[in-house]
């Protein structure tokens, strides 16, 4: 590379949970080129061994690493293969990939002193300042104390992996609705409306609503109007008139919603044309409890599926379910409690509660499955209810979702403001990732539930704590 073209270009330091959030984050960084530490590779070899479910994400990336450097001779790699032609579109990596061996620093170049792994991966980054000014070198870490101890050591440059953060700010999130000011007829200047068999379609005009997406709800402040955008063109969208009194009046298995929010949720989860319905919101919003009660209608009532698959994320799983005792299901049960919590307020008012609670889980096949066990399966004609879904990365997410066959519907819940991992935040939580890629998909729909309706007490904590 011309020297006047490098200086222009950054070089990018790779801390090893950047590869394990995302295995191929090297190709990720256009013309700039990218250091790989000697540390994150054994950091990689160590736990492509482990038991966590991070051992296939680290093996992928040493395996896309081996591809690209198979061939280099030692110099090479020291000094950079590159990666032209790995990539397709205007993202296509044009940079070079080199390992870094830090392992050979002399002791007096090192500004950490201990052999931590983290430390090692700062003084190579230290190291890389120095030696390659006036070329700017960054650390790329999704561990902050990290980044404030590069930056206290004296690194310019250190950043968080955001290629997949499609969001500066989750107040920017998608909804899943949008709420006009006073009377929704009032703030569109035309429409034309015809009737399709029970359905009243309106066509406005697009400039009432620029940023619509497909399954957008609209309601207005006034409590009149509630309606559902099925259809957009260039300059029109065609809106769904579904009545503010018809929609609060929807129910399932005996619940009927709050608020308007758990309404709009009650409406996306019961469409059978709707294949993803993703509810976010704070706790106590009744998410989970939503999500089972629509699951039992279609699944008992209306029988438009076979069973319901219920799933969750966390840590401890992640790493072994192995030392409860009991099936994968009673293994299952103490992470899931959230679920029988929710089946119990279901049938509170029957004789006996826990006979009536045997019957409807026989019934209705409810399966507790754990996230470990659903890669490479194929689920079909079955309703999947992802909770806890915040903790996952987006492609974990993925994998989850590709499981999901013919006929299959899946409910992803999750609070962003209670994420446990230690490497997520709320803008680059695979939730978020998901609102933001499947709202422009005819087949998924979001609801952000506002409101708490557990408790007074519960409502009074999320405002105030």
């Amino acid at each position: 590379m011309p020297e006047k073209a490098e200086m222009n270009t950054k070089l990018y330091v790779l801390d090893t949970n950047i590869l394990l959030h995302e295995p191929l984050a090297f190709l990720s960084f256009k013309e700039h080129d990218v250091v790989v530490p000697m540390t994150v590779l054994e950091e990689l070899d160590y736990i492509k061994d482990s038991k966590k479910d991070v051992a296939r994400d680290a093996r992928v990336s040493i395996r896309a690493m081996e591809d690209l450097l198979h061939e280099a001779t030692p110099e090479q790699m020291i000094e950079g293969v590159a990666m032209t032609g790995l990539g397709s579109g205007e993202s296509a990596p044009t940079g070079q990939l080199s390992i870094f061996a830090d392992h050979g620093l002399p002791f007096e170049q090192q500004v950490f002193t201990s052999n931590d792994n983290d430390n090692r991966i700062i003084n190579a980054a230290l190291h890389l300042q120095k030696i390659k000014l006036p070329r700017q070198v960054v650390l790329v870490t999704k561990d902050i104390n990290m980044r404030l101890k590069a930056k206290g050591a004296g690194l310019a440059h250190v950043e968080d992996y955001r290629t997949d953060q499609l969001i500066s700010d989750i107040k920017y999130l998608s909804k899943g609705y949008h709420t006009f000011n006073g009377d929704f007829w009032e703030c569109v200047k035309t429409v034309d409306s015809r009737t399709e068999g029970r359905d009243t379609i309106h066509t406005i005009d697009k400039k009432a609503l620029p940023e619509a997406y497909i399954n957008e709800f609209l309601i207005d402040g006034e409590e009149q109007f509630a309606g559902l955008v099925e259809n957009i063109t260039e300059d029109t969208l065609e809106v769904l008139d579904l009545g503010y009194d018809r929609l609060m009046g929807r129910n399932a298995w005996g619940i009927s919603p709050k608020n308007i929010g758990q309404a709009m949720a009650f409406h996306a989860l019961l469409d059978p044309h709707i294949d993803l319905v993703i509810l976010t919101g704070p706790a106590g919003s009744g998410k989970t409890l939503l999500a089972l009660a629509a699951a039992l209608e279609m699944v008992i009532e209306k029988n438009m599926y076979d069973k319901i698959i219920v799933t969750r994320s966390t840590p401890e799983i992640a790493e072994s379910i192995g030392f409860l005792p009991g099936t994968e299901e009673e293994k299952m049960a103490p992470w899931l409690a959230a679920i029988t919590d929710s089946l119990e307020v279901l049938h509170k008012n029957d004789e006996n509660v826990k006979g009536s609670m045997s019957y409807i889980m026989e019934k209705a096949n409810i399966q507790f499955k754990s996230v470990n066990f659903m890669r490479g399966r194929s689920i079909q004609n079955a309703i999947v209810i992802l909770d806890e879904s915040q903790n996952l990365t987006a492609s974990q997410l993925k994998t989850i979702i590709t499981r999901c066959g013919e006929g299959t519907k899946l409910i992803c819940g999750g609070n962003l403001a209670q994420i446990d991992s230690n490497y997520l935040s709320a803008v680059t939580s695979g939730l978020t990732y998901l609102v933001e890629k499947f709202k422009d998909f005819s087949g998924s729909a979001t609801i952000n539930l506002d409101g708490v309706v557990r408790s007074r007490l519960a409502e009074f904590a999320e405002e105030n704590l």
